[in-house]
């Protein structure tokens, strides 16, 4: 019976430092505040600034020109023939037509602008995250955003510094 329990506490004791080898080296990262103060987001959120300028531009032009001969043919409108309304209303249908097709593919190009511009990005984030966690150890490395207790390392710094910012 003795045998017994010894061979008990030394297979508990066993398991017990198994399971404390086995637990997984974990840290965090704030992957909003590294890309937030990236000189390259900076750059990019730029570049789409302009670009959705140029499209609000654009739009607003074709809107004004839209309201205004809109303006002019209701105006006109008593004093022309009937075929001519008719091709009035087709026009002012097809401009309609057009800025609403105009607003959707500036739409679509600022979302895959933004995408081509983004990819690298995160990409050298991730592969710095990657490097970082590695080289201190950790098998898993998780976005302090998502979590609700981040009280582990905090390993920030060090990917802005493998960054280089």
């Amino acid at each position: 019976m003795k045998q017994f329990k010894t061979f008990l506490i030394a297979a508990v004791a066993l398991l017990g430092f198994q399971t404390i080898n086995a637990q997984a080296k974990i840290a965090h990262v704030e992957v909003q505040d590294i890309m937030a103060k990236m000189p390259a987001v900076l750059d990019a959120q730029n570049q789409l600034k302009k670009l959705s300028d140029t499209y609000t531009a654009e739009y607003k032009t074709m809107v004004d020109e839209y309201q205004a001969k809109l303006k002019k043919y209701d105006t006109e409108a008593a004093t022309v023939t009937d075929a001519v309304n008719q091709t009035r209303q087709q026009e002012v249908q097809d401009m309609a037509k057009r800025i609403g097709d105009y607003q959707e593919t500036a739409q679509k190009d600022l979302q895959k602008k933004e995408g081509d511009l983004m990819k690298p990005i995160t990409e050298k984030v991730k592969a710095s995250i990657q490097k970082v966690g590695k080289a201190k150890g950790y098998q898993y490395v998780l976005n302090a955003t998502d979590l609700l207790l981040a009280d582990g390392p905090d390993l920030t710094a060090d990917v802005k510094k493998d960054l280089g910012f």
